[in-house]
């Protein structure tokens, strides 16, 4: 891994290197370079499987991390690709060209967080949250409480336990 990190870190100026097992590394790239390197890394490094594609909303910082997560079945070994792009222009290049079920991914985010794929096909068709109108929901923004009771009422005979109190009385119900 060593070896392929040099050549990344020349190649791409890959930085943030982090060796979490044996198995699995993870390395952070500039916005620009990040297509470019998933795509050497399916080309040429042989990290030929579309494992995931994850984001993180680090509203203190006023970014998003977005972390492609690589396979290549031969070494059985992955390699997390990062990063981040800003709040305000939350736009990241499409990859739907180089794995069949890219455009999931990439549709299911941008009905989440907002994050735009421009190209990707059906991108701006719902995915999961068909007629929403609110803020995307896994933006930290946003305050599922409030949405909760905004939206639904609540229903007669039902109560709220304290956990702990809860289970003490149902596993020692002699116990007063």
């Amino acid at each position: 891994m060593e070896a392929l990190l040099d050549r990344l870190k020349t190649r791409f100026g890959v930085f943030d290197f982090e060796q979490k097992k044996t198995y699995q590394s993870f390395c952070s790239v500039d916005k620009l370079s990040l297509v470019s390197l998933v795509t050497y890394l399916k080309a040429t490094e042989g990290f030929k499987v579309l494992v995931l594609i994850s984001v993180v909303d680090w509203i203190e910082d006023g970014k998003f991390q977005i972390t492609y997560l690589l396979n290549n079945p031969e070494l059985k070994t992955d390699i997390g690709i990062r990063t981040f792009i800003s709040r305000d222009n939350e736009e990241m290049e499409s990859i739907h060209d180089l794995w069949e079920h890219a455009p999931t991914f990439q549709r299911e985010i941008r009905e989440m967080y907002g994050i735009n794929f421009p190209g990707s096909p059906r991108v701006d068709e719902s995915f999961l949250l068909e007629g929403w109108d609110d803020i995307p929901p896994m933006r930290r923004e946003f305050d599922t409480k409030k949405y909760s009771e905004d939206t639904f009422f609540p229903r007669p005979g039902r109560k709220t336990n304290d956990p702990a109190e809860y289970m003490k009385q149902k596993l020692y119900p002699d116990e007063k």
